[in-house]
């Protein structure tokens, strides 16, 4: 899932850890590449590609149900779409929703 937040010259990485997520590093495309376990281990985890413009900032969310493999399966089982999902990215906005009006 895709969602966009207008960007309120945020901390990006100091935003993420706010959230709860851990920025790893920044992608080759330059996006920050952010992680959120769910149950205290590596897996089953959020996962966020983040790519930040003056005005705007782009948030590419799944879930990560696995550690990746490679070979003829496929990266990794990620879920893009579904009810968790839509929960994670309403508690993204609601949380950047509730800093801005303070």
């Amino acid at each position: 899932m895709t969602f966009k937040i207008y960007n309120h010259n945020y901390n990006v990485p100091d935003l993420m850890k706010q959230l709860g997520y851990k920025p790893i590093a920044y992608t080759e495309k330059k996006e920050l590449n952010c992680v959120r376990p769910l149950r205290g281990a590596d897996y089953p985890r959020f996962h966020i590609y983040l790519t930040e413009k003056p005005d705007i900032i782009t948030l590419n969310l799944h879930l990560d149900q696995k550690k990746p493999s490679y070979g003829a399966e496929t990266m990794h089982s990620g879920e893009y779409e579904g009810e968790i999902i839509v929960e994670e990215a309403e508690r993204i906005k609601n949380f950047i929703f509730e800093k801005i009006a303070k």
